[in-house]
């Protein structure tokens, strides 16, 4: 059989991506670009969009292998640390090592901010059942509103996996667009009177009660939601070689190289889930719009309860801090300072808004740890509770007039 010139300019065209590329995986390609746009010209959380962007045009390169399951593909390697709940935990290592509980610790009652501003997330998940999401799966959008990315990594992973890089690129993408959707919300439920409130200056804490903050919150915090373990004992521990005194490496190293490494590692795990066969669908859309509203409601019950607690203090709380209880640490917390300087320049609520900040990194954790007891896969022992939890949730959407 004779094998002429043309044939073989047949074979190399045919072996060539763009011989194999796809309407789907163009659109995908697109998709990655605006991503990078964001991520580099926009300047929306660069350190994350940018490889997530990088990694999904990776992926759907056709005939790249880059996120071939049965291949052993490179970015599916890296996908494997977010599915064995590798990759999620290290970053909360790094996040503890960096944050400071002080605030938090200073003027204990924003605790119940950062409870209050996870409304976002049960309203979310009631509202992603009624659109025709299970349990599993709206639990894991629902945790979007906590606007705590490697938590709704987690708990994707564990409950979703199909809907990993729409959750993903949501939690992320709204997270950079907290400056941006927080002000509007902070501003229409609250008075001029409310914004300008001056808050007393923060009493010191002694090192002692921060060392053993992090030991206590571990103990009870685990023991009564085993499942978020990896994120929050890995949080605490990150915390504690900060607040230690004794691990200095072992501070530097966590809050900076490694969880720089573990965030290219994790990113481009998510950017390889963004395949045509898995985010070009309704459902990709559902979670783009539930996303937003979640953050939206998480905003509005954390500057909700805000304002009861300026009622109940005598209007010594800015009700302002409240919306610093979503977890985006520390951008949150600068959105409540900017809001309330434009009252008043000479009001500083900075290190007021971290305690709330803080305390929903610890609540968004705590939501995850709930929807794990209730709907996860972690034995007979939570059959009955999660057999509860689904009759009334289904039956509270269908009372809404959008349940199926």
């Amino acid at each position: 059989m004779d094998f002429t010139f043309q044939d073989a300019i047949n074979r190399i065209l045919h072996s060539t991506g763009f011989a194999a590329i796809e309407g789907g995986q163009i659109i995908m390609i697109l998709v990655s670009l605006v991503l990078l746009y964001l991520a580099i010209w926009k300047k929306f959380e660069p350190l994350l969009l940018l490889p997530i962007g990088f990694g999904c045009l990776l992926a759907n390169l056709p005939l790249s292998n880059m996120a071939n399951t049965n291949d052993g593909g490179l970015l599916n390697i890296f996908y494997s640390g977010v599915k064995h709940e590798v990759l999620p935990p290290l970053i909360f290592l790094g996040v503890g090592a960096l944050t400071d509980f002080g605030p938090l610790l200073a003027y204990p009652a924003t605790l119940m901010l950062g409870a209050a501003a996870q409304v976002g997330v049960y309203t979310t998940l009631i509202g992603a059942v009624a659109l025709g999401f299970n349990l599993q799966e709206a639990s894991a959008i629902g945790i979007i509103g906590g606007a705590d990315g490697p938590t709704s990594i987690f708990l994707a992973a564990k409950l979703a996996p199909h809907l990993l890089g729409p959750i993903a690129v949501a939690a992320y993408s709204y997270m950079s667009l907290v400056p941006l959707i927080q002000p509007p919300i902070m501003r229409a439920l609250t008075t001029e009177k409310e914004r300008k409130v001056k808050m007393e200056q923060l009493k010191p804490i002694s090192q002692t009660v921060k060392i053993l903050f992090p030991i206590i919150s571990t103990l009870v915090c685990i023991l009564m939601l085993p499942g978020v373990a990896p994120l929050l004992g890995m949080f605490m521990l990150g915390n504690l070689f900060r607040e230690s005194g004794v691990t200095g490496r072992l501070h530097d190293t966590a809050q900076t190289h490694l969880i720089n490494f573990v965030t290219i590692l994790l990113a481009l795990a998510v950017g390889s889930s963004m395949t045509a066969e898995s985010f070009l669908t309704l459902d990709t859309i559902k979670i783009i719009v539930l996303g937003l509203l979640a953050f939206a409601f998480a905003t509005a019950g954390g500057v909700l309860f805000g304002k009861l607690m300026y009622i109940l203090s005598g209007g010594r709380v800015n009700p302002l801090i409240g919306s610093a209880g979503v977890s985006a640490v520390p951008m949150a917390a600068r959105v409540s300072q900017k809001v309330g300087q434009e009252e008043d320049k000479s009001n500083f609520l900075l290190m007021h808004a971290m305690g709330p900040n803080v305390a929903g990194v610890i609540g968004s954790a705590v939501a995850a740890g709930v929807f794990l007891s209730l709907f996860g896969d972690i034995g007979p022992a939570s059959e009955g509770a999660s057999h509860a939890a689904v009759q009334t949730i289904e039956l509270f959407a269908a009372n809404t007039g959008a349940g199926n």
